[in-house]
């Protein structure tokens, strides 16, 4: 097939990525009420889970994409556990345009990342004692769009300098 055929004009080289490492830059697992957090409980305590990607240059063509979660677990103020991972890698990309750099990793960067991130936190929180957490797919273009739309609101909201 010629790039033509691909989409891409005639003499335009097609778009490439490559994720040339993955690693976990920083977790953490804190079960503060252990062992009493361990007691057969017949309620399920309340999960809430945060995320946040960014991504910063490291060349012209290599990005570090970094995929935050923070996961908490418990009932009122009694937190049965805390996770937190930061996982990163680093995807090398060529042949886009500048425009579509940004958007591409901060949506495909994450998604690409996001099944060892998931293993890592449930072997963390089976390893603490409870049953593995298992963290539903995460609709990465939503959370661009939504952190898009935030980022705007603020700039309109900002005071301008005269």
């Amino acid at each position: 097939m010629t790039d033509a055929t691909m989409g891409a004009p005639e003499g335009q080289a097609q778009p490439s990525v490559r994720v040339l490492a993955q690693y976990v830059k920083d977790l953490s697992f804190e079960n503060p009420r252990a062992p009493l957090s361990l007691q057969t409980n017949n309620t399920t305590p309340a999960i809430n889970i945060g995320v946040n990607v960014g991504a910063r240059n490291l060349s012209e063509t290599d990005f570090e994409v970094t995929l935050s979660l923070e996961c908490t677990a418990g009932k009122d103020d009694e937190i049965a556990f805390q996770a937190e991972l930061a996982y990163a890698g680093v995807i090398r990309v060529g042949g886009m345009k500048p425009e579509h750099v940004q958007p591409f990793l901060l949506i495909e960067g994450p998604r690409l990342l996001f099944p060892f991130a998931r293993q890592i936190i449930a072997d963390a929180v089976r390893n603490g004692g409870f049953p593995p957490l298992m963290i539903d797919p995460i609709d990465f273009v939503a959370l661009y769009r939504k952190n898009l739309e935030r980022a705007q609101s603020a700039q309109q909201q900002a005071p301008k300098a005269n």
